[in-house]
C-alpha cells in the first residue's frame, strides 16, 4: 500500500484543523454584552438579535449546599432551613392554619417535545436533578411550635400527574396537574387526602412548558390558570398551540372557562396586586435570539390582553423566524410588558409584599424568584429579587433589589441551588423553594436560627 505523500498529509492536517476551528466557533457560547441593570426595569435596553446555529448552553452545574451554607440575604434579614430532603420541591401554598403544602414535581414522562429543544430540555432536566421520574405528590409541612423549622413532613396526596399550582376553596384543595385542574375534598389539619377528585376542566398537557399555575380571584368565584406554549416559537405549527401561551379563567358558578389573556410564551407566577387588585404574572420569553434578548418580564394582565407570542416580543419587535402568518394589526394591540426582569433569568414564583413583613424597604412591591438561565454567558438570575411598587400599584425603580443571593459559586459556573417559588409562612417570613437542592429556605427579620 502506498503511503500518502507529504503534500497529501499537509492537506489532511489543514482540513482537520479547519473542521476543528469551525466546530469551535459554532460551539463557542456568545457572550452577553449588557449588564443585568441595563436589561431590567420599566425602560430596558432591547438588544440586537444574535442568532446561532447551535444555541449557547451554559447551565451552572448543581453541587448542593454544605450543612454550614445558606443563601445570602440582604441587610438584616436572616435565613434558615425550613425543610430539607424534599424531592424537587416547586410550588408552595400556605393554608390558614399555617400548614405549608409543597408540590414535589417535575415534567411528565410522556412529554412529547421532540427536536433540538426536546433534547436540550432533557439534558437540562438531568443536569438539575429533575430528570428522574416526577414524585407526583403534594407534601404537607407543619411548624407547630413556631420556631421556623417544620418538624412534621408527610405526604398529603400522591398519584398525581406533574402537579403544580394549588389553591384552597370551600374545604376543597384545588390542584393543577399538567393536563387538568382537580378538586379534592379536604378538611384543614388532616394529614392525608383519600377522597376522590372532581375534575374542573381539562388542560392541554403535551409538549414543552408542562407547569400549570392557578390563583383564585379575590371573591373566589373565578380561577386563573397559566398554560405555557408547547414550543419555542410555534415551530411545530400553531394548531399544537391551541389554548397555549395563555392565562385562562374558570367560573365556579357556571362551570365555563375562557381565555383571559394570550401571547404569553410561558407565564408562571400569578398574584393580585394589593392596591389595585390587578392580576400580575411573571413570564419566560423565547430563546435562541441571543444572550441579551428578549427579556423575561413582570406585567399586569387586563382581561383580553395580548402580549404577541410567537410573532412579537416587547410590543414592537417582530420575530422573523416564525413561519405562521402573523395576525393582521397584531403590533397595534399587543401590550408592552410593565417591567423587564433580565434576559433568560427564568422568573417563576411571584409574591406581593404584605405590610412590610421583611422590613420597611420591602413594604410595597413584588418578590420574584428568578430560577436562572441555561443559555446565557455569564449566567443570569439564580436569585430572589424585589420590585418596588408605588401606592397606585405600579412598579418603580430602574433595577430590582436583590433579596436573596449566593446560589451561584464565586466563579459562577456552579449552582448550590435554584430559587423556584415563594410563599409567606404563618409568622410572615418568606419561604423560598429550592428545587435543585430539595430545600425550603425561610427568610425573616428575626434572630438567625440553626441552618
Amino acid at each position: 500500500m502506498n503511503r500518502p505523500t507529504r503534500k497529501t498529509m499537509i492537506i489532511i492536517v489543514v482540513v482537520i484543523a479547519v473542521i476543528v476551528l469551525i466546530a469551535a466557533l459554532l460551539l463557542r457560547p456568545m457572550l452577553a454584552q449588557y449588564s443585568d441593570a441595563q436589561l431590567t426595569g420599566p425602560d430596558p435596553v432591547i438588544a440586537e438579535i444574535k442568532t446561532s446555529i447551535i444555541p449557547t448552553v451554559n447551565l451552572a452545574e448543581p453541587i448542593g449546599w454544605n450543612d454550614s451554607e445558606a443563601p445570602v440575604a440582604t441587610g438584616p434579614l436572616r435565613v434558615n432551613r425550613f425543610a430539607t430532603g424534599l424531592a424537587h420541591p416547586r410550588t408552595m401554598l400556605t393554608l390558614a392554619n399555617g400548614d405549608v403544602l409543597v408540590a414535589e414535581t417535575s415534567g411528565p414522562a410522556d412529554n412529547d417535545d421532540d427536536g433540538i429543544f426536546g433534547w436540550i430540555r432533557g439534558w437540562i432536566m438531568d443536569r438539575v436533578g429533575a430528570g428522574t421520574p416526577s414524585a407526583d405528590r403534594i407534601r404537607l409541612l407543619r411548624d407547630a411550635d413556631g420556631d421556623g423549622v417544620a418538624e412534621l413532613s408527610t405526604v398529603l396526596l400522591d398519584g398525581l400527574k406533574s402537579p403544580f399550582g394549588m389553591a384552597m376553596r370551600d374545604e376543597r384543595l384545588l390542584v393543577a396537574n399538567t393536563d387538568a385542574v382537580l378538586s379534592f375534598p379536604y378538611t384543614m389539619g388532616d394529614l392525608q387526602i383519600s377522597g376522590s377528585p372532581h375534575k374542573l376542566l381539562d388542560l392541554p398537557g403535551a409538549g414543552n412548558h408542562w407547569a400549570r399555575n392557578i390563583l383564585l380571584s379575590k371573591d373566589e368565584k373565578r380561577l386563573f390558570i397559566t398554560v405555557g406554549s408547547a414550543s419555542n416559537i410555534g415551530e411545530n405549527g400553531m394548531a399544537e398551540e391551541s389554548g397555549r401561551a395563555a392565562i385562562h379563567e374558570y367560573n365556579f358558578v357556571t362551570g365555563a372557562s375562557r381565555q383571559f389573556a394570550g401571547g404569553l410564551r410561558n407565564p408562571n407566577g400569578l398574584a393580585l396586586e394589593p392596591s389595585s387588585g390587578e392580576l400580575w404574572t411573571s413570564v419566560n420569553e423565547r430563546d435562541m435570539l441571543g444572550p441579551d434578548v428578549p427579556l423575561d418580564y413582570l406585567t399586569n394582565v387586563p382581561i383580553g390582553a395580548q402580549y404577541g407570542w410567537p410573532w412579537v416580543y416587547w410590543k414592537e419587535y417582530v420575530d422573523e423566524r416564525v413561519e405562521a402568518p402573523m395576525p393582521q394589526f397584531l403590533t397595534e394591540y399587543t401590550r408592552r410588558p410593565e417591567y423587564a426582569l433580565g434576559a433568560h433569568t427564568a422568573p417563576l414564583g411571584l409574591l406581593f409584599a404584605e405590610g412590610g413583613n421583611l422590613g420597611p424597604q420591602f413594604s410595597r412591591g413584588a418578590f420574584i424568584a428568578r430560577h436562572g438561565s441555561w443559555n446565557r454567558k455569564p449566567p443570569s438570575g439564580y436569585d430572589v429579587v424585589f420590585v418596588p411598587f408605588d401606592e397606585r400599584g405600579n412598579p418603580v425603580g430602574e433595577t430590582p433589589v436583590t433579596v436573596l443571593g449566593g446560589f451561584l459559586t464565586k466563579d459562577r459556573d456552579k449552582a448550590r441551588g435554584r430559587p423556584t417559588w415563594l410563599a409567606w409562612d404563618k409568622n410572615g417570613a418568606l419561604l423560598v423553594s429550592d428545587d435543585t437542592a430539595g430545600i425550603i429556605w425561610r427568610v425573616s427579620t428575626g434572630p438567625e436560627l440553626s441552618r
